[in-house]
């Protein structure tokens, strides 16, 4: 072989060996995706959720990418980070497992989907590309600047005092999962991963609303408790002024019986006598009152017991609330 042709020879090869390393460093997301599925088959559970949430092939694979799995309270625990300053009920870790605390309460139904949908988010966040991210950061911002959901709100502004960095990342898998109402741009980005985003949402409106329609009740039950222990005390205290009255009138009227002035005794018994059905019916009603009062009372407590036990049916790591 003539010098020219090893030269040419040996210029191919690097040049091969250059593209064979390009490409296999293009495509080492899709050679990880290959490596971490290969053999692997989601639990009917697991993939009943993807179904449920309409996840796309793309976002089944990035589901099922991270070996999701439906954790009891120990497994949970052990390895999610539970020191952040709201309740967890999902988590990823970066290049490694998705999470799920497995949430039995029926009347929670649809929480552990939209936990699924919410950390395949994250997954799908870290892979974007910088510019694709920069575009998705801008429509994320845009859509939480118009947000009205105050509970979201206060959400990203307790994870923007603890980490700011994490605040995008939270809102690309919050906004994907519980705004039913985004911009096309946003809507149109989100439907490589979901075919009805619109399902997930309904799950999170579901779930929301148990805690939400209790807390609203238990308001309207404080609102009446406070208007009725005013008039519980301003009758009280009218009853207080009336007793003393009539027992000084039952005094002059007994005085003008021993005296034997009847006709004065006989002038003021009538206006006595209803004075007293008056008292009566004020003690009647204040009684009605405070019986309703009491009945009020144990609906709140009950009605708050509900929300406790939602509160500890979500929470890995119960705790009374004080």
């Amino acid at each position: 072989m003539s010098r020219q042709a090893r030269r040419i020879t040996s210029v191919a090869l690097t040049a091969l060996i250059a593209g064979v390393l390009i490409f296999g460093w293009w495509q080492r997301q899709a050679a990880y995706d290959w490596w971490r599925l290969r053999g692997y088959q989601p639990s009917p559970e697991i993939a009943q959720i993807a179904a449920n949430t309409t996840m796309t092939d793309l976002g089944k694979r990035l589901f099922y990418v991270a070996h999701p799995s439906l954790s009891d309270q120990a497994t949970f625990n052990q390895n999610c980070n539970i020191s952040e300053f709201s309740i967890i009920l999902g988590c990823y870790i970066s290049g490694g497992n998705i999470y799920v605390y497995d949430v039995s309460d029926e009347r929670l139904a649809g929480i552990h989907e939209v936990t699924a949908a919410h950390e395949m988010l994250h997954v799908a966040y870290e892979r974007l590309s910088d510019a694709e991210r920069e575009r998705v950061d801008t429509l994320l911002i845009d859509a939480y600047n118009n947000l009205k959901d105050e509970r979201i709100k206060t959400t990203i502004a307790q994870y923007e005092a603890a980490d700011p960095s994490s605040v995008p990342n939270e809102l690309h898998s919050i906004l994907g999962t519980e705004v039913r109402n985004l911009s096309p741009e946003l809507e149109e980005y989100y439907k490589q991963y979901f075919d009805d985003r619109s399902v997930v949402v309904a799950y999170s409106e579901h779930y929301e609303h148990e805690f939400a329609a209790r807390r609203a009740q238990v308001v309207a039950y404080d609102v009446q408790l406070e208007t009725l222990k005013q008039q519980i005390e301003s009758n009280q205290s009218a009853l207080y002024q009336r007793r003393a009255m009539l027992e000084s009138t039952q005094n002059q009227l007994n005085q003008l019986r021993i005296n034997e002035q009847y006709s004065l005794y006989n002038a003021q018994v009538d206006s006595y006598n209803a004075a007293v059905n008056a008292y009566n019916d004020l003690v009647a009603t204040t009684k009605a009152q405070i019986e309703q009062y009491n009945t009020i009372v144990a609906a709140r407590n009950a009605l708050a017991v509900e929300v406790q036990q939602l509160v500890e049916a979500l929470d890995s790591t119960p705790q009374s609330i004080q």
